[in-house]
């Protein structure tokens, strides 16, 4: 089932403009699970791209203090979802279920980030391995053990370009991926929802396909083989090519 059509989509964040209260009941309940599935995953890309962007510090063996606690972290990577969504994260007019949501995902990389406070300060040493991957992996798990009964969040790539087994995609994850993201006729970009059964339990599923920037590349790309500096041989993608995707479940 495609779920997001244009009316959905056209009201992601649509708690803040109303357009949700003039659809039918259950098109207004998956357009607000679309718009919730968007906000989870929009703050994990924030917050992804602020430990990016930082990776340079993190990883100068010359500076021990980097002054980069969860405090700070949370807070740069709230104002980068506000700018790149041109909304305010959390605000009066978004339900319970999102305020709530939202905050265990503030939490979780709050607490992620203050977790890694040795290693990210720890003098003398170079690539400290805290990258956005493996950052996004802890959120993530943290995220399941606050609210884990009520949504999960991960992020999972096609098989063959899975490092930590613990990403690999699930049934539906594959199906999505090898059917679905792989049509050349289907709009890139575009998130793909369905209802479906996960743990036995009823459930919204979203899964948002994401594509190598050129950033992904130092890691990512070419040359196919060569060890990059995680460890790992580079896959020899290119930017564009489809890297991966945020896998989202609301339960009913």
């Amino acid at each position: 089932m495609e779920a997001i059509t244009a009316l959905a989509r056209n009201c992601v964040f649509a708690f803040l403009t109303g357009c949700i209260l003039l659809l039918p009941p259950a098109a207004a309940e998956e357009a607000a699970d679309v718009a919730t599935g968007t906000r989870l995953a929009e703050l994990l890309r924030a917050a992804r791209s602020v430990l990016s962007n930082y990776q340079s510090l993190i990883n100068d063996p010359a500076v021990g203090d980097k002054h980069l606690d969860g405090e700070r972290f949370t807070a740069e990577a709230i104002a980068l979802y506000g700018k790149r969504t041109g909304v305010d994260l959390i605000s009066g007019d978004l339900e319970a279920r999102d305020q709530k949501l939202l905050q265990a995902q503030i939490e979780a990389m709050r607490e992620v980030v203050d977790q890694q406070q040795d290693d990210i300060n720890r003098p003398g040493i170079g690539f400290k391995g805290f990258v956005p991957a493996v950052f996004a992996r802890l959120m993530n798990e943290k995220f399941a053990t606050k609210v884990g009964n009520e949504a999960l969040v991960r992020v999972t790539a096609p098989e063959v370009l899975v490092r930590n087994r613990k990403s690999l995609p699930d049934t539906w994850e594959t199906r999505v991926i090898n059917e679905v993201f792989s049509d050349p006729k289907r709009p890139k970009g575009d998130a793909y929802t369905e209802a479906a059964q996960v743990n036995g339990r009823p459930a919204f599923r979203m899964l948002l396909p994401e594509y190598y920037t050129d950033s992904c590349l130092s890691c990512h790309g070419e040359p196919k083989g060569e060890i990059d500096i995680t460890g790992y041989p580079k896959e020899g993608g290119k930017a564009g090519d489809l890297g991966g995707a945020i896998s989202i479940v609301l339960f009913k």
